[in-house]
């Protein structure tokens, strides 16, 4: 089915509307966040904006936000189309896999229904253009349908991409599924992969964890397989990062796509504007506790270690002691964000003791504004799982890491982080209290955190340039909408 029409209406108007971008990004915090700044930076440069949420994640902006807080501008709405899942906490992060599954099931039909209707209604200009999550691999289809270019934005790094691109080529030289739980420990995951191109030294583990899997139909590896490999189907690529920070692996990427855009990190770019009418617009689908930041101007400069571990990762009972008890030892000041899902099964307390022990220096959140906090003076570390925003977030605000990830594509970013960059220190999985004592002593503190933080703020550095009204991530944004996205006359 073509839907490549001319209306009557684009035809007496279209000389001078303006161009319309549908934004739609995956259904989950982080996604959701970098495709609102990509979405803002799309209006500066003259764009009406749709911005398609879930229902699910819609309700919880206006919970966590305010009944008024996606009101937006007249050219910058948003719309929602329903996720096909089972009623779940309100405040907690839906289940991962679920989501994934019905995403590639039920997403399609919903989405081209809201297109069509966004076409052809007299408040909005027609759509010229669709900028997808590169994982919503569905949107490529309904960009076809109606005949307009899209772009895929990955909110992941360039070296994760590379990885999830040759997941199929592990399958099929029979890396991945594994034979049973046992090669999970037995030292098989210290494999190394020496034909992916643009990276180096890598072993399975370092890896996306989607290839630690058992199951031949499992979810998540089809579910990013099929990204992936859709992806090349659409006008465009963009991944959330600089030149500078990847080019190996970019130099191996730019031949696998016609068009590629590196344009990051995103938040640098919102800020070379200082007027902003949508900066009431955030991101956070829980409420931030902003008192977090009083606490903060009471500390010394570089002397708290914030600890997050975002927005899906969950942990043991056990673990949450090991790190608290790690945290407490070390003698440091900490922020520490835990989620009231955190802990796998039920709340995350800590001890009477623990808190005793730590209340003059430690403080607990369910939730903060990450970028505030991680560029306050006072943070000198950061305990983090890795995601990429978590990962970029830092090193734009000159902080050095400690990296516990989870799942996904933190394994990589982990290894990038602190074995290609050098700004940071990962901590072994099982997390015992004496290990993260010791390690975030040596951040803190020790001759190796001095030199990841030197080490950090060069980077940084190099992220304010390819930001810069010159650098390579402005111009790659200008390219970007002027070959891909504005219709052609």
């Amino acid at each position: 089915m073509n839907l490549k029409i001319s209306t009557e209406r684009e035809e007496m108007e279209g000389a001078d509307q303006k161009p319309h971008a549908v934004c739609v990004a995956l259904p989950a915090q982080s996604h959701i966040k970098a495709m609102l700044k990509f979405s803002k930076l799309l209006h500066r440069k003259g764009f009406h904006i749709t911005f398609v949420n879930t229902e699910f994640n819609h309700q919880r902006f206006l919970r966590s936000r305010g009944s008024n807080s996606l009101d937006g501008l007249p050219d910058f709405q948003f719309v929602t189309i329903p996720d096909s899942l089972p009623s779940s906490d309100p405040n907690a992060t839906q289940d991962v896999v679920a989501l994934c599954d019905s995403i590639m099931k039920n997403f399609l039909a919903p989405f081209s229904d809201l297109l069509r209707k966004l076409h052809n209604t007299e408040n909005n200009p027609p759509v010229t253009c669709i900028v997808s999550d590169g994982f919503m691999a569905f949107t490529i289809t309904a960009a076809h349908e109606l005949g307009i270019p899209i772009a895929m934005l990955f909110t992941i790094s360039a070296c994760s991409l590379m990885a999830f691109m040759h997941f199929s080529h592990l399958r099929d030289k029979g890396f991945t599924p594994l034979k049973d739980e046992s090669y999970l420990t037995n030292g098989y995951l210290d494999t190394v992969i020496d034909w992916i191109p643009g990276m180096r030294d890598i072993q399975l583990r370092d890896l996306p964890s989607f290839i630690q899997t058992t199951d031949p139909n499992d979810v998540m590896f089809k579910f990013v397989v099929e990204a992936v490999e859709r992806a090349a189907k659409a006008s465009a690529i963009v991944v959330q990062t600089f030149d500078a920070l990847e080019h190996e692996v970019l130099d191996a990427l730019y031949p696998m796509f016609p068009r590629l855009y590196t344009i990051g990190p995103l938040q640098l770019l919102l800020n070379n504007s200082h007027n902003d009418p949508l900066k009431s617009i955030g991101y956070s689908l829980w409420v931030e506790e902003t008192e977090c930041l009083y606490w903060l101007n009471s500390r010394a400069s570089n002397s708290v270690l914030y600890v997050n571990f975002g927005s899906v990762t969950v942990m043991t009972p056990q673990q949450l002691i090991e790190f608290g008890w790690g945290l407490a030892n070390s003698k440091h000041p900490f922020l520490w964000v835990i989620r009231p899902d955190l802990v796998v099964g039920e709340l995350g307390i800590l001890p009477p003791e623990f808190n005793e022990e730590t209340k003059e220096r430690g403080l607990i959140a369910s939730w903060c504004p990450q970028e505030e906090v991680l560029n306050h003076p006072s943070i000198g570390g950061f305990l983090t799982h890795c995601g990429w925003h978590s990962t970029v977030e830092s090193m734009t605000a000159g902080v050095p890491m400690l990296c516990w990830p989870f799942f996904a594509d933190q394994q990589t970013n982990s290894k990038y982080t602190c074995n290609e960059w050098d700004i940071g220190m990962e901590i072994d999985n099982r997390a015992n209290r004496d290990e993260v004592e010791k390690i975030v002593r040596e951040l803190m503190e020790g001759d190796k955190g001095k030199k990841m933080r030197k080490k950090v703020m060069e980077w940084k550095k190099l992220a304010e340039e390819a930001t810069g009204p010159l650098g390579s991530s402005s111009i790659n944004l200008n390219n970007l909408v002027n070959e891909v996205l504005l219709p052609k006359a």
